[in-house]
């Protein structure tokens, strides 16, 4: 029995150790050393967690086969496709393997070869190899082994099946424990491991989460997807009445609309970070950082979104405005859709896909001048139906990648010339639907602009570490103002209809003395917004009334841009519109710096108040109720409404 254990620790933390070493395709044996040694180097203790849940699946098999060597040979096995698969993945994608992963298991199995990078038939060899005599040598040793059976007994059969089942269940039920709790910020499991482990979790980047935390751990983090609880009431009747209620609604609007959406080319503009510097209590500045965002922001549809993030949270906001989704229907455990949602999810409809369904599979193409990988957005992107995204990363360059100063991050006007080339490309073609996420102000903000003239405007009372940092940041919104200006007179002079939604998407969290007032919460989760039409447009000029703009949220962006362009709506955008009127914003509000995830749900009224929900009329209760069941259906339900035409917008196929 001495030798089992001493057998089974070994087993175990070599197999962390080889699991790591999968994660790092370069450099690898150094930084998976390094991985090991910060134990007593830095009290990190990321590889004693990862080898407590290895230990636990090496404990599962041992006790299900009953036979340690065997278990043992099925346990290296598993180890071994575990790290070759993360190996060829992070290679190919740059993302290690997730729980969503496995639904390609489903009946595709047989073209996982395909997916192997070219040269990669000498390592697998070299892998089956060893794996073929490892196995050979471990069945050999239960030839050997007197003991056979882990647990038996020839007098109490009864007894050793109860001891074997419960030996069997128990690292199981633990594995169970941590996937359902791991991922569920604020939970016991999450602060548990922080305090105890030094787990790290990067819920934006699984690559990062598996590279410092270990791939077991980042697995076991993304496997607990239940974004909802099935509403009451759920069923196909409830949904085909919802369907046919707003498929009413939808005919209604579009009585009064001229215009189609899929006429217009329509740019969802996410600008990193983007917000109003002085808006913050306790920040004020001689010169105004973004007058021409103002002075647009006055002349077309424009307000205030709130954000559910403070200095983080990107995909989440991005998330709600291609789906029209909202983060307060979610469990508190849903922290990262693009993570542990979208993968896995069979039906994923999204707004880009009106394009798609109107113009073919090039209806709409993304750009980010960053990494394809952040949030899986390359996985994501593809499930949603984008043709192209275009990031730093093959296959798809982008051709400006210019900097400014000593800043690491593409600048906007670079950023925006790649989607003026792309825009041009399409002259005489059909319109698109093209998603543009930014990175100019990207946090840190160092002093890396030059000649910042807002180091001497700044009239602030706060301590120059705080206004250092605000300083650099406000420069970068006063850059990103003309380039926005320019981009949008560059539009102007296309003779060809384009509409631009334009949002920031959280607030940097480097407003420590007004974050430190708990009045200040709301403001710190505003940003700007406008909808901007040129001159070929239809909507050229058009603003919104204030009282139907000067809130919202990014779940409500396409329905606002559909009554900014006049354009016909889908069954889903007439309820979006209805639910809009009664609760113009909502969003789960998350407090601390670099905030993302779950958080307090928040509802705004027309002039920015809290609403408390349980005081709405009859008729925002039943939209509120629809919405959940709708968000449900759409997400982790059945996708019953997708037989309903429930988001599919009428006469969408262009011009004839």
């Amino acid at each position: 029995m001495l030798l089992y254990v001493l057998v089974f620790t070994l087993v175990t933390a070599s197999s962390v150790f080889v699991l790591h070493l999968g994660v790092h395709t370069v450099d690898n044996f150094q930084y998976a050393v390094e991985f090991v040694s910060q134990m007593w180097e830095q009290r990190h203790f990321q590889f004693l967690f990862n080898c407590i849940i290895a230990g636990l699946i090496y404990a599962f098999l041992v006790f299900l086969i009953n036979r340690f060597w065997l278990a043992t040979a099925v346990y290296i096995i598993f180890i071994a496709v575990f790290t070759a698969a993360n190996y060829f993945k992070i290679l190919m994608r740059n993302e290690p393997v997730i729980p969503a992963d496995l639904t390609f298991l489903n009946g595709n199995a047989t073209e996982i070869a395909s997916f192997l990078p070219n040269g990669s038939e000498g390592l697998v060899r070299n892998i089956l190899i060893t794996l073929a005599i490892v196995t050979g040598v471990l069945v050999l040793f239960h030839i050997l082994d007197s003991r056979k059976a882990i647990i038996t007994s020839a007098k109490h059969k009864g007894l050793a099946w109860s001891a074997r089942v419960l030996l069997t269940l128990t690292p199981a039920l633990c594995i169970g424990f941590l996937g359902g709790t791991l991922g569920a910020q604020n939970s016991w499991t999450y602060t548990t491991a922080q305090k105890v482990f030094s787990d790290t979790p990067f819920l934006w980047n699984s690559f990062a989460d598996a590279y410092t935390n270990g791939p077991l751990v980042n697995f076991v983090r993304l496997m607990y997807n239940k974004a909802m609880n099935e509403p009451s009431g759920y069923s196909k009747a409830t949904m085909q009445a919802i369907a046919e209620k707003y498929t009413e609604e939808a005919n209604t609007i579009n009585t009064g609309r001229t215009e189609n959406m899929t006429d217009s080319t329509v740019i969802m503009l996410l600008s990193e970070s983007f917000s109003d510097p002085t808006r913050v209590p306790g920040v004020t500045f001689d010169n105004d950082p973004m007058p021409n965002i103002r002075a647009l922001k006055g002349a077309t549809t424009s307000g205030l979104m709130l954000s559910p993030g403070y200095g983080g949270g990107t995909a989440n906001i991005e998330y709600q405005s291609l789906t029209g989704m909202s983060l307060v229907n979610f469990n508190p455990s849903m922290a990262v859709p693009y993570q542990q949602l979208v993968p896995s999810q069979k039906w994923a409809p999204t707004f880009n896909q009106i394009w798609n369904d109107a113009y073919g599979e090039d209806g709409s193409e993304a750009f980010h001048p960053y990494y394809k990988g952040m949030y899986l957005r390359d996985t994501n992107y593809k499930k949603f139906g984008f043709s192209k995204f275009w990031t730093l990363q093959e296959p798809n360059v982008i051709t400006h990648q210019g900097v400014l100063g000593t800043s690491p991050y593409v600048s906007d006007e670079q950023t925006y010339q790649n989607v003026l080339d792309s825009v041009s490309k399409q002259d005489g073609q059909h319109p698109q639907f093209l998603q543009v996420v930014t990175m100019q102000n990207h946090m840190p903000y160092t002093d890396w602009y030059p000649d910042n003239e807002y180091f001497a405007t700044d009239t602030s009372s706060l301590p120059d570490s705080e206004r250092y940092l605000i300083d650099t940041y406000t420069k970068g919104v006063s850059i990103t103002d003309q380039a926005t200006a320019d981009f949008l007179e560059q539009l102007d002079q296309i003779d060809r209809p384009i509409t631009v939604i334009f949002y920031g998407d959280h607030l940097p969290g480097i407003y420590e003395t007004a974050n430190s007032d708990a009045n200040n919460a709301v403001t710190l989760h505003e940003t700007d917004y406008f909808i901007w039409s040129n001159k070929a447009s239809s909507s050229a000029g058009t603003k919104l009334p204030a009282e139907e703009t000067a809130y919202t949220s990014s779940n409500f962006f396409m329905s606002l841009a559909a009554e900014h362009m006049n354009a016909k709506v889908s069954p889903f955008l007439a309820m979006l519109t209805d639910l809009r009127e009664e609760v113009p914003a909502m969003n789960t509000l998350i407090a601390e710096a670099g905030g993302i995830g779950t958080g307090q749900a928040t509802y705004l009224d027309a002039n920015g108040n809290q609403i408390d929900v349980s005081k709405l009329s009859g008729k925002a209760q039943q939209l509120l109720e629809d919405y959940k069941l709708v968000q449900y259906d759409m997400t982790v339900g059945k996708g019953y409404l997708k037989d309903y035409g429930f988001v599919e917008v009428p006469s969408a196929s262009g011009k004839s």
